[in-house]
Order: structure tokens, then sequence, then C-alpha cells
């Protein structure tokens, strides 16, 4: 973790030198440019597409493309790949790859490049093995052949994911952390800085038709009511994530658009199974602790539907056909903890381990969504009603990554987009598979790991749902992980945004479609 940590350092400080560099030889546009400003949050500190999950803001900003992609509606449709078609038994995939296209440097896109650019990713990123199991790529003319060891039902909708663009690789990318990769979107990086203005430009040599930008701004304003001010001011066009309560400043002004959408977004909890809630009886009191319904229609304004499961409702995968045992009640709570040996022993308040220590858990929670923070702060609220000590611990996003990744939490909270390949298969995998990467929680399942293989194999619809649903109630009865809600997304831009959609898989913020009327 140390080297990780330094390797970040040493990025932001060329991040700050590049920023200035390429700034000061950059165009100057004419006073007539056209031009865009979008108020966004942080959460990228390097432009490696195989770090983290940082490949989204490639997507975002309107530089990187899959073979597949996702439509308006959620549907998956073609993008750098025409077509693609899969053996019988799910374990070799072929896609024939677009002809005459070109990279943002005037490099054509070929079979062969996008076979090295899914292998780099293959090989740097520890996120490829919850998406597919891979043999071995080949190239037969026009056609990139997927060779699986582990049968994939989705391997279109994984490709669809931002972590597989792809980039031209036959070029130095010695500087892509500071620089971004040279990709076949609609705009290309000029400019990044992960504290302050990203600059995107038009690609001279896109593929889909005209771009109408010369430029795009992508300003970070951390803070959702600063970020609601610059709207209202005129600082930007647009500003992503903002909440219920801004809402209100623009309901009735002819001169803002809102978009929203019942988000297929879930905030949810891990709880870290490696220390004090290895305890399940632990685990159980703390559920039952918190009132979600209250911090939902309350503290966020109806911006939420309470959770209780993986999945949200606006998804259908047996929501509500699945029980949630352990939904909000306090004296069970207390009751459980008294039966399991957790007393107050020197009445502070708070519970004693059974071996009678000191109890307290840390809630870590990341400041670039202000949702995180209410449901953290409501939630040590509600514990200490029933004896639980929660220590609070507000990070960046990038910081709470590390946290994860070297487990140092009790509990640590996020927003994550359950259905990034279509489905919630990923997710589930990602976050609940016993040896994924990402599940540095300690929990383990082994009737959970079973259905996860057995959904990657099963392309009947009605099967993969009920597979799902059984793998839902299973995390659910396990107590592995709290689920606060589902937040309602909202986009607001001035009424003389065109072409801005709010799309279901939020990977395209940037398209060749926005742009500011005549």
């Amino acid at each position: 973790m140390k080297n990780r940590i330094a390797k970040k350092l040493a990025a932001a400080a060329m991040a700050a030198l590049m920023t200035i560099s390429l700034t000061s030889t950059a165009p100057v546009w004419a006073a007539d440019a056209k031009t865009m400003t979008i108020g966004v949050t942080s959460f990228a500190d390097t432009l490696e597409p195989t770090e983290q999950y940082f490949s989204w803001v490639i997507s975002r900003y309107g530089v990187g493309q899959g073979l597949t992609r996702f439509d308006e509606e959620g549907n998956m449709v073609p993008c750098l790949a025409t077509e693609w078609t899969n053996s019988e038994d799910g374990k070799t995939w072929t896609f024939t790859i677009r002809d005459g296209v070109k990279f943002s440097n005037g490099n054509d896109l070929t079979p062969e490049l996008v076979k090295a650019s899914l292998e780099r990713t293959i090989e740097m990123s520890n996120r490829v093995p919850e998406f597919f199991d891979i043999a071995g790529i080949d190239v037969d003319g026009q056609n990139v052949i997927f060779n699986l060891n582990r049968a994939n039902a989705n391997m279109a909708g994984c490709l669809a994911d931002p972590l597989f663009l792809i980039m031209d690789t036959s070029i130095d990318n010695s500087n892509i952390a500071t620089e971004g990769p040279v990709c076949t979107g609609p705009y290309a990086f000029q400019s990044f800085d992960p504290d302050g203005d990203t600059v995107v430009v038009r690609n001279e040599y896109y593929w889909d038709g005209e771009v109408p930008n010369d430029s795009v701004t992508l300003r970070i304003i951390g803070d959702q009511t600063t970020r609601s001010m610059a709207l209202q001011s005129g600082e930007i066009d647009v500003a992503y994530n903002l909440k219920t309560e801004n809402v209100f400043e623009f309901e009735g002004n002819d001169n803002y658009t809102i978009q929203s959408l019942e988000s297929l977004r879930s905030t949810y909890a891990f709880m870290n199974e490696n220390g004090a809630l290895g305890d399940q009886a632990l685990r159980q009191a703390l559920l039952r602790g918190l009132d979600k319904e209250t911090y939902t229609s309350v503290l966020l304004e109806g911006g939420a539907t309470p959770g209780k499961a993986p999945v949200p409702p606006t998804l259908d995968y047996g929501y509500d056909d699945l029980n949630d045992e352990n939904s909000y009640d306090p004296d069970g709570a207390k009751k459980i903890l008294e039966d399991a040996g957790y007393k107050d022993t020197d009445g502070d308040g708070y519970v004693e381990t059974p071996d009678g220590e000191p109890l307290e858990l840390t809630f870590v929670y990341y400041d670039s969504r202000a949702e995180l923070g209410v449901y953290a702060q409501a939630a040590q609220a509600s514990l200490k009603e029933i004896g639980i000590n929660i220590k609070l611990d507000c990070v960046s996003y990038e910081t709470l990554l590390d946290r994860r990744d070297s487990s140092q939490y009790d509990l640590l909270i996020w927003n994550v987009l359950v259905a990034n390949t279509g489905d919630p298969e990923n997710y589930l995998r990602e976050n609940w598979y016993s040896t994924s990467a990402n599940n540095t929680s300690g929990y383990a399942n082994k009737d959970v790991d079973a259905w996860l293989d057995e959904l990657a194999e099963t392309i009947d619809t009605d099967a993969r749902k009920e597979l799902i649903a059984k793998i839902q109630q299973a995390i659910m009865d396990d107590a592995a992980t709290v689920f606060f809600g589902y937040e309602n997304t909202f986009l607001i831009s001035k009424s003389t945004v065109e072409g801005l959609v709010m799309y279901p898989m939020d990977y395209y913020w940037v398209t060749a479609d926005m742009k500011m009327a005549e």
C-alpha cells in the first residue's frame, strides 16, 4: 500500500506540472468558440483506465469507448463492434470490429490494436476476473475472438463497462496518468487536474458524426450547494449529482431544465467481518438499529427509497418477495446484543464486547457525495440509542478506495451502479463472491459462490432472475451488508443546453449530441 500511495503522490505532482504545461500551450479559442462547462464531483486522481474505477471518468468525459455500449433505455447496442456472436457453450465470443474508425491522434483502429488494448487491461486490472475468465484473445480478419475458461452468458454486457474502453497502445503511454489515453470518443483530453478543471477538446477524427463543441470543461466542485450556486450564477452550464434540496431551487424556473431518474444505484456499507463485525449477532443488531425510512424520507427529503436488498426495486429481481428479517427494530436489536453478551459494564452508554473490551466501530465514508455523510451521521446517532459506539471517518473517494483495499474499516459506505453490465451479475460477483479482489470484508458463503458461478453460465432470463433473487436473500440472511437506500438521480442544466440525456447506465455525460443552443 505504501508503494501505491507513493505512486499517487508522484502522479499528483506530475498532474499539477502537466496541467500548467498543457494549458500554456493549448490553442486559444476565438471569441465565438463553442464551449461548455460542467460541474462535477471529484472522482479520479489519475487517468490510468485500469486503476480502480477511474475508467468511468474517461468514458463520462466523452473520450473512451468500448466495443459495446448502452442506449438511453438501458439496452445494449453496438459501438466499436458492429455485431457479435457466441458459441453454444458460452466460451467463445466473436466481435466484428467497425471499419473506418480512427483514434483521436489519427491512427486507425484495427482488430490488432483492439486486442492489444484489451490485453493491457487484462494484465493490469485486478477487476477483470470478476467479469470473465479469459484464456486468450485471437484476431481473424476484422474479428476479435475471446476464448474463455468459464462460460459467460453476458460477455457483450461485460465489454460495455468503461474498464474495457479501447485505447491506442501503439504510442508512448508513459504519461497516461496525467495526459490520459488516446481513444475514439468525440473528445480527447487537453489537460487534467484532479482537483480543478479538466478540459477535453473536439476529436477531429471522430467516426460517428459532427462534434459540436470546440471544448468542454469539467470543473470539480465537490460541495453540492456550491455546485448548485455555480449553475445559478452562470459559472457552469450543467450540474451533475445534485440532490432533492437543490432541485427546489430550480423548480418553476424556465431558465433551467431538470431531469430525474429512479436510480439504478445502491448506497450500501460493507461490514468488515475480519474484525468485531465477524460476529453475526452484532451485525444483526446493528442492522435492526437503523431507521432507514426516516433517513430517506426526512433527512434526504424523499430523495431516496429505503434500502433492504442488494438490487433496488427499479429492477425486476424479486425485491418485493425478499424477506428482511433485520429491518428496523431497536428493541429487538438491544435484545440480540444482550443475549450475545454485549453489555454496558462501565455505564458510559455503550456496550462492551462479551469479553469486556471496549467496542468502537469505525465508519468510513467519502466527501464527494453528500448523502453518504447524511447516512453515516444518522447511523451514528441511531446506533448510539442501542449502545453501539460509532466513530466517523470522512475521507476523499481515492482514500476510501485505499481503505477498502487494505481492509482498514469496520463499516465503509459507497454508492454503486448495480447493473453496470446490463444486469446485476457483475455487481454481485465483485462485492460478495468470496475470492473477489473487491470483497475485502471477509464475506464468504459457499452457496452464494455456487449460484454466482451458475449465473455466469445461465442464459435463460427467468432462470437468471431466480438465481439473482436467491443470492440477494442469502446476503440479507447473513446480515452481510447495510443497504441504506436507492437514491434518485438529478441532472440540472441551463435550458439553452441541447442534447443532454440521462442514461440509466451513467457512463455517458459528455456526448457528441450535447451543445449550447445557437
